[in-house]
């Protein structure tokens, strides 16, 4: 990995108390906040708060369609407040996380991994820029700042953009609407152990045309101690500001504007670095209207710009070992950024039996680096942002995508789309690999066209309250970044990854059933699936570090989800949730690698209108399939792991209808264990670097919501 540049990064809190920019952008949310809370300014909105508690989430949300899940993340939930996306992802049957410590995990969806899965912000793409994915895009969400989470499994929709094999997640912020003028506040304070402090805020003024919202959350922590009291380095801290502008002329016509900011730091016991940057900056324009006449239902479109501006280091956060080679022994460091910009734009058409989405989208990603130097003569140091930029990769996608939903009878329903991309790359590096040789594909492009669709027959029982359904997708995914740029080298016989390594493609049947009951809920979801030219990573130990190799292979794929909730009385509820993923190497004849072991669920809750208490165990197998020294891009098989279960508990009172409090303890026993999908330790602090990353010990911690 080449090692790029930055000017010298001061810690998260300094940044937000004397850096001038981030004065001023606290002052106008200060000064916005004040302006909310002034009762006498505006009328109060007309939905007052509801003084009744909503249910805490126990094991998952019940699936809002097939395959399909709606679910505000927001609503409360076992275990602690999650502190970026892949957090609370991997509470949703079907998700884990490849952990690195504290937080900016990466998340994964029935094993599947990266681009496979599609994450969107408020419908446009938040890009990571470290060759190594230590900042993910999940890890600039944060979760509690948005109205709704959707997930989608399964190559089951096209209008959302390219290459979403695995599934697609998006984190949505809604309109604002006021009848008349008024205000809305929601606030949020939670503290916990291993010095987790959370402060949450949303707020937004407006009448029937037009509005301002502004979000805000500051989130940090120490590192945590693990069940037999070690301490592990996980210590992290980032805030997040946005504001929206928007204009509402009459119901059904929409036009917002957005922007928004962002930094934080962590520190690794899995990594040979850590992240002393996660510099964020968004602008987003978006129009609607609705109900423009009997055919054409409505019209959207978007344009969306994400910066990312990413540092690493071993300094900052950390004392470099003078006596080790790895991770180094003089400080050294590295500046990535990744700029974004994209578009896109969607008509629905509906018939009497028939909905259309029919649309395009674009976008364009660009690439950068620069590296720190260290002179062993003088010993001096020089900071990365002494030196020039090097672009080295600029990125292209133009789709267009089309989804029809046909309502072929009172009980059956048939659902289908299809998209075309046009991919493309190019190759801006002048030199590759350790040694810095000459790059034999610099200035060279690749593109590719890549067809995408899937049919989906879905049915309403009549005897039963449920519905059936059964699907086949198939996607066709250019190579992202990461999987372009960051190999050390391409398939065996090939000049570099560039060059050679081929898109995926997969091709997925899911089927299930969902009921819905009475007192009894249940669902079940199951997919088997064929990967052609799945992009593998192979490392192989040396000198200054593993080297990696991507190439092409077949793969099988295969699992499901079942979950279950049932009313046993009026207050008493249980739910339970099982989860499974095994995929085959069938080019090599043996394991995928990187699949997360087989897990289990099972929670029971106490609900009252003003308190609730609840309990989740949850039970994880051990995992015998693995083929060490493969994997993708951040995570590896290092061995066997074994199985664990975790007991928690938590609890919730509505004081009344503007305060609640809740507060849990998660890993009630403080059990020492360890996930599967994992970063090897690092020596870099002491940790142990022959196994995964300890999870934390027991935590405690309690949570003040405010609503007005």
């Amino acid at each position: 990995m080449s090692l790029p540049h930055q000017k010298h990064t001061h810690s998260i809190h300094h940044t937000l108390t004397l850096n001038a920019p981030g004065l001023r952008w606290r002052q106008a949310f200060t000064l916005f906040v004040l302006a909310s809370a002034c009762g006498n300014a505006f009328a109060r909105t007309s939905t007052a708060p509801d003084d009744t508690l909503a249910p805490t989430v126990i094991t998952a949300v019940q699936q809002s369609s097939p395959l399909t899940l709606v679910t505000n993340p927001r609503d409360a939930r076992q275990p602690v407040p999650a502190s970026d996306a892949t957090d609370y992802l991997k509470t949703i049957p079907g998700f884990s996380a490849i952990r690195a410590g504290g937080t900016n995990g990466d998340p994964v969806l029935r094993g599947m991994f990266g681009s496979r899965l599609n994450v969107l912000v408020n419908g446009g793409q938040m890009i990571g820029a470290c060759p190594a994915r230590m900042d993910a895009p999940s890890s600039y969400i944060s979760p509690e700042t948005f109205d709704r989470l959707t997930v989608v499994k399964g190559p089951q929709t096209v209008i959302w953009g390219p290459g979403a094999s695995a599934g697609t997640v998006r984190f949505d912020r809604e309109p604002e609407q006021f009848d008349e003028p008024g205000t809305r506040l929601e606030g949020s304070v939670l503290a916990g152990s291993h010095g987790r402090v959370d402060k949450v805020i949303d707020g937004a003024v407006g009448n029937s045309t037009g509005y301002i919202r502004m979000t805000g959350n500051q989130s940090r922590a120490d590192d945590y101690d693990n069940g037999d009291g070690d301490t592990v380095p996980s210590k992290w801290e980032k805030w997040n500001g946005d504001v929206a502008v928007g204009w509402t002329p009459d119901a059904d016509t929409l036009v917002e504007l957005t922007a928004g900011k962002g930094d934080g730091e962590s520190r690794y016991g899995g990594r040979s670095m850590d992240g002393s940057q996660f510099k964020r900056e968004s602008l987003g324009l978006r129009f609607e209207k609705r109900n423009i006449g009997s055919v054409l239902d409505s019209l959207e479109g978007q344009v969306y710009y994400n910066y990312a501006d990413h540092v690493m280091d071993n300094f900052r956060l950390r004392t470099p070992d003078p006596t080790s080679m790895m991770p180094m022994p003089m400080p050294m460091a590295a500046q990535v950024d990744r700029r974004t910009l994209g578009g896109r734009l969607a008509a629905t058409f509906k018939w009497s039996e028939v909905d259309l989405v029919a649309g395009v989208d674009a976008q364009r990603s660009e690439h950068r680096d620069r590296s720190s130097a260290y002179d062993m003569m003088s010993q001096t140091y020089t900071d990365a942002d002494a030196f020039a930029w090097n672009k080295d990769a600029v990125m292209h996608n133009y789709g267009a995508f089309s989804e029809l939903t046909w309502y072929a009878a009172e009980r059956n329903r048939v659902v289908a789309g299809a998209r075309i991309d046009h991919a493309q790359a190019k190759d801006f590096r002048s030199t590759s690999g350790m040694m810095g040789m000459a790059n034999p594909t610099s200035g060279k492009t690749r593109q590719d066209n890549l067809p995408s669709g899937f049919a989906r027959v879905e049915h309403d029982l009549e005897s039963l309250p449920a519905t059936a359904y059964a699907g086949i997708g198939h996607v066709q995914r250019f190579p992202d970044y990461w999987e372009l740029y960051s190999p050390g080298s391409g398939p065996t016989g090939s000049v570099n990854a560039f060059d050679a390594v081929k898109p995926e493609k997969t091709t997925q049947l899911d089927v299930g059933i969902q009921y819905k009951g009475d007192r009894f809920d249940a669902w079940a979801s199951g997919y088997v699936g064929q990967v052609r030219d799945y992009i593998l990573f192979s490392y192989s130990p040396g000198m200054m570090g593993d080297s990696s190799q991507a190439e092409n292979i077949d793969a099988r794929i295969m699992g499901g989800e079942l979950g279950a909730a049932y009313r046993l009385t009026d207050h008493w509820k249980t739910d339970s949730t099982l989860a499974y993923a095994w995929g085959k190497n069938s080019s090599d004849g043996e394991a995928l690698p990187q699949m997360p072991p087989l897990e289990a669920r099972l929670g029971l809750t106490y609900q009252r209108s003003d308190w609730s208490a609840g309990a989740l165990w949850r039970v994880v197998s051990q995992q015998n399939r693995v083929a060490e020294g493969k994997g993708n891009v951040v995570g590896q098989d290092f061995g066997k792991s074994s199985g664990f279960g975790v007991f928690s508990l938590n609890g919730a009172y509505r004081i009344n209808a503007h305060f609640k409090v809740s507060a849990g303890v998660d890993n009630l026993f403080d059990r020492n264990y360890t996930e599967h999908l994992n970063l090897a330790g690092d020596a870099g602090f002491g940790y142990p670097g022959d196994r995964a990353i300890d999870e934390p010990g027991r935590t405690l911690w309690t949570k003040l919501d405010v609503k007005f």
